[in-house]
């Protein structure tokens, strides 16, 4: 080899940098040496495109994030996010919040002091939202339909309280205060966050069900309300969070222990998750345990493994070393003296059965080296009907033990007694080779944990969502529709309600990715929006009905999700996490969701979500209506 001294090793740098200078000061003319682009003309069109921003200061780097709208989106992102984790006394805004009060604070600078308006295409934000509300349905949809059950009417009672209360308030308080035509169902819209209230009162401009008075224009009814959407929406949308986040809190309710009674009790006292839940293929903790041992005891040399199972049920043999390589066991094979044997089942037996039995325990790491595995399988072969756990067992390879039994989606308790029924799911833990043989002789398949996900199922559910969802029905000139954020939330709680019943359908959705799509879309979506909401805010910020439209705003936003929370911990009896995930439905307010969420650690307030968002979602367009043809 080669070996540089370290003077020579000096001089050579020296020499390279000199000649890296040199190509960069030769200009144009060196880069024609070469057929292809040079150092100098790379590091020139660098230069080209980041000294305008350079130059220009300031309003060059917004003109970049109005050129680069990903740029913006990413920013707000990154520094929304980092706000977020910043906590005053324990209250702290979330990365929902975060995010969308960076975005507002960028685009309203833009506005205000370089004329730069901002206008990031709403498909970007819609499709970020769409896979958060799937994602979301993926992890709550086989608790969705007992939600019903157990708390149905009063989640549709609390989205009254909430629908009812924000349009008495936005209505009669602009009334009092004497705000414009359009003001009131502008305020109705943001304070509730719902853009369509604004197109059903244009609709009732255009087909004439609304004349403005004399001296009033139906373009500026049209500004009045997109001047009170603008500022209560912003507003609305910041302290609503902060409120849903905190709301249990308020009332003396620690939200992370009134999340785990929830859990327990929408769980139905299952102990282990149904399949396709988020950690359903994740190995706990199991009394089961593997260990190896030195064949040397009389009455295993010479003893075939067929018989060993017979008089030793209780400990499987799965593996068996001899003179340092794994022999294949699909033989009846015969132990010799000094073989290692790889043995799993129940610790207490384990304990017992020890050198006297078997042998000295060996640590030959071969014969430990076995991967254990968790899989939900369908039991898709009749003849397994009506046989007993106990029965079951005796055909099962070495190793394989029962850790959960599902049926309908529900857990049953396990027993020897317990009979196995066609469309059960089992999920089995133990060797792969042994769950695979295991699959096939059930006559269904291995569903194992994957880092992998099913982009097919999403693909197919979020469209048949989104389809159900654009379907609008008119009634007196109403347009009524599901939406497409409730629509594809359900597809997402109908594909795994499914999969709870049969873990075939769609295969496994990797946690991490799933969780990504849950947290990324929704911020993202966020980002975007501030960006377009921004300037409409700049142009709201004059004149004297300023501060009447953030007052009735603010009070149509926090007042109705507080007496309802109220109303659902009191007179309806729920829990405070699901009174508080029913009221942020009613609010429609899904960034509310997720900061409930991230306070008690837990998914459960998205259970009543779907039923009173559904339901105020119709009820609120129909109130922006009337607000508008009563104004």
């Amino acid at each position: 080899m080669l070996k540089i001294a370290s003077r020579d090793r000096t001089i050579l740098m020296r020499v390279v940098w000199g000649a890296l200078l040199a190509m960069l000061c030769a200009g144009p003319a060196a880069a024609q040496v070469s057929e292809g682009p040079s150092a100098s003309g790379v590091i020139g069109q660098v230069f080209e495109t980041i000294r305008p921003v350079t130059e220009a200061g300031l309003h060059g780097f917004f003109q970049l994030l109005d050129n680069q709208p990903i740029a913006f989106v990413l920013l707000a992102l990154a520094i929304g996010t980092l706000i977020g984790k910043f906590s005053f006394k324990t209250i702290s805004l979330g990365s929902t919040a975060g995010t969308l009060l960076v975005g507002v604070v960028l685009s309203m600078i833009a506005q205000a002091a370089y004329g730069i308006t901002y206008a990031i295409p709403g498909i970007l934000s819609s499709f970020m939202l769409l896979l958060f509300m799937y994602a979301l349905g993926l992890k709550v949809g086989p608790q969705f339909f007992s939600g019903l059950r157990k708390g149905g009417l009063a989640f549709v009672g609390i989205g009254v309280i909430v629908w009812s209360l924000n349009w008495v308030i936005c209505y009669f308080g602009a009334k009092l205060v004497g705000l414009a035509p359009g003001y009131a169902t502008g305020l109705i819209s943001g304070s509730y966050t719902i853009t369509a209230i604004l197109g059903v009162g244009q609709s009732a401009l255009a087909s004439g069900a609304y004349v403005p008075p004399a001296g009033t224009s139906v373009e500026q009814v049209g500004a009045n309300m997109a001047a009170a959407y603008a500022i209560s929406y912003v507003l609305s949308t910041v302290f609503t969070i902060l409120l849903i986040r905190y709301l249990p809190r308020i009332f003396g309710y620690d939200a992370k222990a009134e999340a785990k009674l929830a859990e327990a009790q929408f769980s139905g006292g299952a102990t282990d998750p149904v399949p396709g839940a988020p950690g359903a293929l994740v190995m706990g903790f199991s009394p089961y345990d593997l260990r190896a041992f030195a064949v040397t005891h009389k009455d295993f040399v010479g003893q075939k493994l067929s018989q060993l199972a017979i008089d030793f049920p209780q400990v499987p043999i799965i593996q068996v070393v001899r003179d340092g390589e794994v022999l294949d066991l699909s033989g009846d094979l015969m132990l010799t003296k000094d073989d290692i044997i790889t043995v799993r089942g129940d610790v207490h037996d384990l304990i017992h059965t020890d050198g006297g039995l078997i042998g000295p325990e060996s640590d030959v790491s071969l014969a430990r080296r076995i991967p254990l595995v968790v899989a939900d399988i369908h039991v898709g072969k009749h003849k397994h009907a009506g046989k007993s756990l106990a029965e079951l067992g005796q055909v099962m390879p070495g190793g394989v033990t029962v850790q959960a039994l599902f049926r309908a989606g529900n857990e049953l308790p396990l027993g020897p007694k317990i009979e196995v029924q066609f469309s059960d799911v089992l999920r089995l833990t133990g060797p792969d080779a042994a769950i695979k043989v295991m699959a096939k002789q059930l006559g269904g398949q291995a569903i194992l944990a994957t880092m992998k996900s099913e982009v097919l199922y999403l693909a197919l559910a979020m469209l048949a969502g989104y389809l159900v969802g654009i379907v609008t029905v008119t009634i007196s000139g109403i347009p009524f529709s599901l939406g497409t954020s409730a629509g594809v939330i359900m597809a997402g709680v109908g594909v795994s309600y499914f999969r709870s019943r049969n873990p075939n359908f769609g295969g496994p959705v990797n946690e991490g990715a799933r969780s990504f799509l849950q947290d990324f879309g929704l911020n993202a979506f966020v980002a975007v929006l501030s960006a377009n909401v921004g300037p409409k805010v700049i142009s709201a910020l004059s004149g004297d009905t300023l501060l009447w439209l953030a007052l009735i705003g603010v009070a149509g936003a926090l007042i109705p999700p507080l007496v309802a929370f109220y109303v659902g911990i009191k007179v309806f009896g729920l829990n405070a996490i699901i009174s508080d995930g029913a009221s942020t439905g009613a609010r429609n307010s899904t960034p509310s969701l997720n900061a409930i969420m991230e306070e008690s650690q837990s998914s459960v307030a998205a259970i009543p979500y779907p039923v009173s968002y559904a339901l105020t979602t119709v009820l609120a367009l129909i109130g922006g209506y009337f607000s508008m043809i009563l104004t």
